[in-house]
């Protein structure tokens, strides 16, 4: 169930039909006419938000998503199977499952399934595609839960160091649903590095997914922190797309299935963050990628 709580750390707040997970002490107030979430003082020109998003920066996910994937086709008797090629293109045009899922039947033809034949009423297709969903991210979470997936060299790292800077304020933003997302969180992080973020939300938080910037756009507004002083943590073009979208900076760290995308207006590209001798950047060099930012 949407909404639900989540930790003693982070509370599930319904705002104006979005589920957002935010951290006790962050005061936010129902707008008296727009659409977005206001915040009852004035963003702290001070504080910096550092925004990381989740699959592909956290973890590398692209490999265990796309065999979620085709476990449940097969599960399901859909006569389709998405190759490694296949999916690094389809990941890199469109975010979120089930607008991936949508796109690629739209394309190719809606299928037949255990459930029936070919949908062709818009009822029936949502149906389809919503099981096949629930029970892919079940396949998803089966893998998480092994314990062999591990979590990206120096994000942890970058999370500590900027704590240690004055005014950071950090956010998880995740194209994935919300369920998925928490329970690999969860599972990856545990609850104390997790208590550290002030915001986590998911795709289902917002209307549009990456490479739309509504996702960014409210976590700016939930940390209280101006999107010109915010830097995003993306891995893929419709990450970066959806940070420069909220008029954000955008720092790179690709994976294998990202390397070759054209990443032009990100401030910095690096393979990974890095630990130990492959420490890439730190969190004070990103600090001092922000405006007016004072060396500490």
């Amino acid at each position: 169930m949407r909404g639900c709580l989540y930790s003693s750390t982070a509370l599930a707040l319904t705002l104006l039909g979005a589920h957002a997970f935010v951290a006790p002490g962050l005061q936010l107030r129902r707008p008296a006419v727009s659409n977005r979430v206001s915040m009852t003082t004035s963003p702290e020109s001070s504080s910096w938000g550092l925004i990381f998003d989740c699959d592909g920066v956290i973890l590398e996910s692209e490999g265990l998503h796309r065999d979620a994937y085709n476990a449940v086709f097969k599960e399901f008797e859909v006569d389709y199977n998405w190759s490694p090629e296949y999916y690094d293109e389809l990941q890199n045009l469109i975010g979120g499952g089930k607008p991936k899922m949508r796109h690629y039947f739209g394309v190719n033809g809606w299928p037949a399934s255990k459930l029936g034949p070919p949908p062709s009423e818009s009822a029936d297709q949502d149906a389809l595609i919503d099981a096949l969903q629930d029970r892919k991210t079940e396949i998803y979470k089966e893998m998480i839960a092994s314990g062999t997936v591990p979590v990206r060299p120096g994000f942890n790292r970058l999370v500590d160091e900027a704590l240690a800077l004055p005014g950071a304020k950090l956010a998880i933003c995740s194209a994935s649903t919300k369920d998925a997302c928490v329970f690999v969180l969860d599972n990856l992080l545990g609850k104390e590095q997790l208590a550290k973020f002030e915001v986590v939300l998911a795709g289902d938080d917002v209307e549009r997914r990456k490479p739309d910037p509504s996702i960014y756009v409210l976590a700016s507004e939930m940390l209280g922190v101006p999107a010109d002083r915010c830097i995003v943590v993306e891995d893929s073009l419709i990450g970066l797309q959806a940070a420069l979208g909220a008029q954000m900076r955008c720092v790179i760290t690709h994976t294998p299935s990202t390397a070759t995308q054209d990443f032009s207006g990100a401030i910095a590209v690096y393979p990974e963050l890095g630990d130990g001798d492959g420490v890439q950047v730190t969190a004070q060099q990103l600090y001092d990628m922000l405006p007016s930012s004072v060396t500490v």
